[in-house]
């Protein structure tokens, strides 16, 4: 009966992770999606990222649901349990980090003018919306291969978008002191630099959630001690 029950719970926990997996490159389109809305004016994927939105949504719900079952049917010890209990956690940021993206999708969604070459230069925006994507992607793989080493990547490329995000203030009071008839639009690409550093944030407790689970290490107390 126990080798029986076993077998369920392994083929539950690899659902899991599929569904994961599903949930995180929806997250991913959604980013990727936000970076031609921003680039290329293209309004056309808002209608697309609010069907996005919604998909990550129900499977934000279903892998809830499904990691509570498994914790009430299976009661699942060591590896097994971490990794549970780590998918809870992953499942909220990227829940988090789809709303971000969608946020600023509603941003081009309320506002008619698109930000002009000069201020998305400057502000360095494409840049921190290429260095989320690519760290939400690393954490993907780090996931998919339980590989601790790659989700420590994602610290490092953090430091980019928090640099940014750092200088933000200064560079959109310059622009709009050289733009004033831009305030608003200005306000907004500041608004969108402010949740693009917030994806990086939550794409850096995931990969503290895969580190737990690989080497049952918990990163984030080890920072507040020291």
């Amino acid at each position: 009966m126990e080798t029986k029950a076993h077998a369920h719970m392994d083929a539950e926990l690899l659902q899991l992770k599929t569904d994961m997996i599903d949930m995180w490159e929806t997250v991913i389109s959604q980013l990727q999606k936000v970076r031609d809305v921003v680039e290329k004016n293209n309004r056309d994927l808002i209608n697309e990222m609010a069907s996005g939105e919604k998909r990550i949504d129900a499977f934000e719900l279903k892998i809830d649901m499904d990691c509570e079952r498994i914790l009430a049917l299976y009661n699942p010890v060591a590896n097994d349990l971490r990794f549970v209990l780590a998918v809870l956690k992953i499942n909220y940021n990227l829940e988090r980090i789809g709303d971000f993206a969608w946020g600023i999708g509603k941003i081009f969604r309320d506002t008619e003018s698109s930000f002009s070459k000069e201020s998305l230069k400057k502000s360095n925006l494409m840049l921190m919306i290429n260095t989320s994507i690519e760290m939400v992607k690393t954490a993907l793989l780090a996931f998919e291969n339980d590989d601790n080493e790659l989700a420590s990547v994602i610290f490092e490329k953090d430091k980019i978008l928090d640099a940014n995000n750092k200088n933000a203030n200064n560079i959109i009071a310059a622009q709009i002191k050289a733009h004033p008839k831009s305030i608003l639009n200005h306000l907004s690409l500041l608004s969108i630099i402010r949740k693009t550093e917030r994806i990086g944030d939550q794409t850096k407790n995931i990969s503290e959630e895969i580190i737990f689970y690989i080497e049952a290490k918990v990163l984030r107390h080890k920072r507040k001690k020291k």
